[in-house]
């Protein structure tokens, strides 16, 4: 308790100071020290309140502080918070079986992170290109896309198009092949006999909310089962209500073979992720050839269970659809010279900026003088995708201070 009134008396200047020496400096964030959070609030340590227009990367999906996300995890803090895989526990079957129902699929493998549920994608689709396909062994190759974000492990960077991500990190693993985003010709063109698999997002975050053009993903869905390879949706930022529906290539009627899940599944309160696909890719998994200690723990299932119950009501999903026409609409009839684009889909929005306007770093510090937080990507593009809870009164809100800075 002492440790902790020590650390609320300290300013924001203090503990930046504290991580500018004590963490590693892989982030640049803004320079605010959130203490509390509720909904599409976040308070600083000075008492400050700001509306969060990130959700965590879309792992807040649901709001700060979710009353009933929070009292899943403390039911389940007072009970058991991890066995391990070693023995069952009884969250994990019902979560299973839940999320598998959500996603009209039959199996699901857990982990913790988005980065590990991709690596674990990877190694579903090479051990199902191995054993049902029919690949010589070490030849099965994966088709990515340009400009894609799957996360930061080695073998993930291996196949990313930024130097950013890549540079003093090789020697890359290789079984990867990259293709033009949106582009299906080049797509069919990189298929060849020892392919297993196209590796997506729906939409691409990173990148900017950069969306594919209109019919691709069908065009995808359609070459994947003629060419017998598994389509892999990464929803792990566009998935989960984002888009306006629980998953984003559901906006477009596309069945992928395998989903990708993470971020919002832990509802913003533990980190838990997860491979969904049919009985028969997911069989390629035997015990011992893949795991994770914490993968399908108690308490994270807990909450994960939650998230889907949240989800079935279409609630959130809803809002997403109905206030992103919304914001859409309002962000398109804005006066100004300094946006080249605004694009996405549901409430999740990238501003690209003119070069001549200057970086979207220094738009997102404009914002958080009005009380209001953005992250910037890729230099000219700032996102907004705040907590899929937000009102139209509070969109408004945020719509005014917009309206101010890029005026």
């Amino acid at each position: 308790m002492t440790v902790q009134t020590q650390t609320n008396e300290m300013t924001s200047a203090k503990h930046i100071e504290l991580v500018d020496r004590h963490a590693a400096h892989n982030y640049h964030p803004l320079p605010v020290v959130v203490a509390e959070a509720d909904g599409v609030w976040v308070t600083d340590v000075e008492g400050k309140r700001y509306m969060d227009m990130l959700a965590a990367y879309s792992a807040v999906n649901f709001g700060h502080n979710h009353p009933e996300l929070i009292e899943a995890a403390r039911v389940q803090l007072d009970r058991v918070t991890l066995t391990s895989r070693a023995f069952q526990n009884d969250q994990l079957g019902p979560f299973c079986k839940e999320l598998a129902e959500l996603c009209d699929k039959d199996v699901v493998l857990p982990m913790n992170t988005g980065a590990e549920a991709v690596e674990t994608a990877i190694k579903t689709a090479r051990k199902w290109g191995y054993t049902k396909k029919g690949v010589s062994a070490d030849k099965a190759k994966i088709i990515c896309c340009s400009e894609n974000f799957h996360g930061r492990t080695t073998t993930i960077v291996s196949f990313s198009t930024d130097p950013l991500c890549r540079e003093g990190f090789g020697p890359f693993t290789p079984g990867f092949e990259t293709v033009e985003y949106g582009n299906i010709d080049a797509l069919r063109n990189s298929i060849d006999d020892n392919t297993v698999a196209f590796l997506i997002e729906p939409i691409q975050g990173e990148a900017g909310i950069i969306v594919p053009p209109a019919g691709y993903l069908q065009q995808v869905r359609d070459l994947c089962t003629e060419k017998n390879i598994l389509f892999i949706a990464d929803e792990i930022q566009a998935g989960l209500g984002r888009c306006g529906a629980t998953f984003c290539v559901q906006t477009e009627n596309v069945v992928p073979d395998v989903l990708i899940l993470g971020k919002a599944l832990g509802g913003g309160v533990m980190p838990i992720s997860a491979v969904v696909s049919s009985t028969e890719i997911m069989s390629v998994f035997t015990p011992g050839v893949h795991g994770s200690t914490f993968g399908g723990n108690p308490l994270a299932c807990a909450v994960a269970r939650k998230v889907v119950e949240i989800l079935k009501t279409n609630k959130y999903q809803d809002n997403a659809k109905q206030l992103g026409e919304y914001l859409f609409d309002r962000l398109g009839k804005i006066k100004t010279d300094k946006v080249k684009q605004f694009r996405g889909r549901g409430l999740w929005v990238g501003i690209e900026f003119h070069e001549s306007a200057g970086v979207a770093r220094k738009y997102c510090e404009q914002l958080m003088q009005e009380g209001m937080l953005c992250k910037d990507t890729h230099e000219q593009v700032m996102r907004l995708a705040p907590p899929l809870c937000i009102t139209k009164d509070e969109l408004d809100w945020a719509l005014e201070r917009l309206e101010k800075v890029l005026a």
